[in-house]
């Protein structure tokens, strides 16, 4: 059975699904100041593996069908790249903050639509071209010619943004035959793997109140991926990506106000720029995908 569309019902999803990711990006910013990166992002992803597991278990086929990929190599460097982009932003959260860092962030769907073409085959147009030069401009503001842009910590979340774009156009590859429940078993699962060894190396004990982070940011995990799913099962990805951006909104209010940090002028109006390049890549998508669909 189809899922009913309710786009109204999908936007707000969205809403709390950039509430909830910006929470948890905060949890991770504090357990990664006291703690090392990878021990935080091995322990996040031993419960990843265990939630996606049971959730492999209980469909049909079992875990054996959730393993069973037309493109296990894909899958594979997937779970790689997503577990390795999570431990640089967090590295990006703790060198630079949460506004920085996310400001900057915001650019990877613009690499999404520049990469599309080699990655996928997809055709992009001189209007997303130019919206996402226009885009990367604003990067190099948030950057700030100068000091900025020559700090190395400064092009962490560029990095980040890279890596999760290559993730997304890979996730978009494999869907072409395997399902969800696919990729979110590997993800899950290929993630704990491949950070266990580096975890292990830095393990240490955590306080009690820090165990109890770890629990909600664990928690608060599963829940965005749940709210993520849902909100794009009800409506259409191009209604309610736009609001995905409001992530740097809320994230941007935590720096604030719980870690003391300041939001600079420069960071401000580049952020503005690179949200408004990147609604207009969305924009220019769905005008491509409706074109398409009169053309069928």
């Amino acid at each position: 059975m189809t899922t009913p569309q309710n786009t109204r019902l999908g936007i707000w999803l969205m809403i709390v699904t950039t509430l909830v990711f910006a929470v948890q990006d905060g949890i991770s910013r504090h357990l990664g100041s006291h703690y090392h990166v990878t021990m935080v992002v091995m322990v996040r992803f031993w419960f990843f593996a265990l939630f996606a597991m049971a959730l492999a278990a209980r469909s049909p086929g079992g875990i054996a069908a959730a393993a069973r990929s037309a493109f296990p190599w894909v899958q594979l460097s997937r779970g790689v790249i997503l577990v390795a982009e999570i431990a640089v932003m967090l590295v990006a959260f703790v060198k630079l903050g949460l506004i920085e860092a996310h400001a900057v962030f915001t650019c990877y769907p613009l690499l999404v639509a520049a990469l599309s073409g080699p990655i996928l085959g997809e055709k992009v147009g001189w209007r997303r071209w130019s919206a996402i030069l226009v885009g990367f401009v604003g990067v190099l503001i948030i950057l700030e010619p100068g000091f900025g842009v020559f700090s190395p910590w400064a092009l962490v979340p560029l990095l980040s943004a890279t890596m999760f774009a290559v993730y997304g156009l890979l996730t978009r590859y494999v869907a072409r035959k395997d399902s969800a429940n696919v990729s979110f078993f590997y993800t899950g699962v290929v993630g704990a793997v491949a950070m266990t060894p580096f975890g292990l190396m830095h393990w240490t004990w955590m306080s009690p109140g820090d165990w109890g982070w770890m629990g909600v940011l664990c928690c608060t995990a599963a829940l965005s991926h749940w709210l993520l799913i849902k909100s794009l099962a009800v409506a259409e990805a191009s209604d309610v990506q736009p609001f995905a951006y409001l992530q740097i909104v809320w994230a941007s209010a935590i720096g604030l106000y719980v870690f003391g940090e300041t939001l600079r002028l420069n960071v401000a109006i580049g952020a503005g720029i690179v949200v408004a390049a990147g609604i207009f890549t969305l924009w220019r998508q769905r005008v491509r995908e409706k074109a398409a669909l009169r053309q069928a």
